[in-house]
């Protein structure tokens, strides 16, 4: 499945009411999950489970996690570089080399900053602004979503 489809079955998931889709091709499978459907079912069990409590945990959580979102709007305060593809996030071009930024990395347009894993393909991920990476949001070897912030350049 080449990329343009990819992009294209993620924007249609997050543009419609459908949490979850999954295609199985020759070339391979392909899970797609909306952010935030799988907690919803957790929030449902949880009522199930105590019809006491029911209010007290669907209350807690829904703050909780309003919780955080505020407090990492304020920590981009710059130029934020957000993941073109669903893949693995990797800092370096192998594992025992180099990665290619650091925190106070000064970086021009067009430089490769990382590389996103997707289908066994990697994509180089360049800068698209020039300036120094003050934050790295993605953690070495982990999955990332389509559109989730990897650096912060200011």
């Amino acid at each position: 499945m080449d990329l343009r489809k990819l992009k294209t079955l993620i924007d249609l998931v997050s543009e419609s009411n459908i949490s979850e889709l999954e295609i199985t091709e020759a070339e391979g499978k392909v899970r797609i999950v909306k952010a935030g459907a799988e907690a919803a079912p957790i929030q449902y069990v949880q009522a199930l489970a105590a019809p006491g409590a029911a209010t007290a945990p669907a209350a807690a959580a829904p703050a909780a996690s309003a919780q955080p979102a505020p407090a990492a709007a304020p920590a981009q305060s710059g130029h934020v570089v957000k993941s073109p593809m669903v893949g693995t996030f990797y800092r370096a071009s192998s594992p025992g080399a180099a990665p290619f930024v650091e925190i106070g990395s000064q970086v021009k347009e067009g430089d490769t900053i990382c590389i996103v894993e997707a289908m066994k393909i990697l994509n180089e991920i360049e800068a698209d602004k020039s300036g120094t990476i003050t934050q790295i949001l993605g953690e070495n070897g982990q999955a990332v979503e389509y559109g989730q912030p990897l650096f912060i350049i200011e």
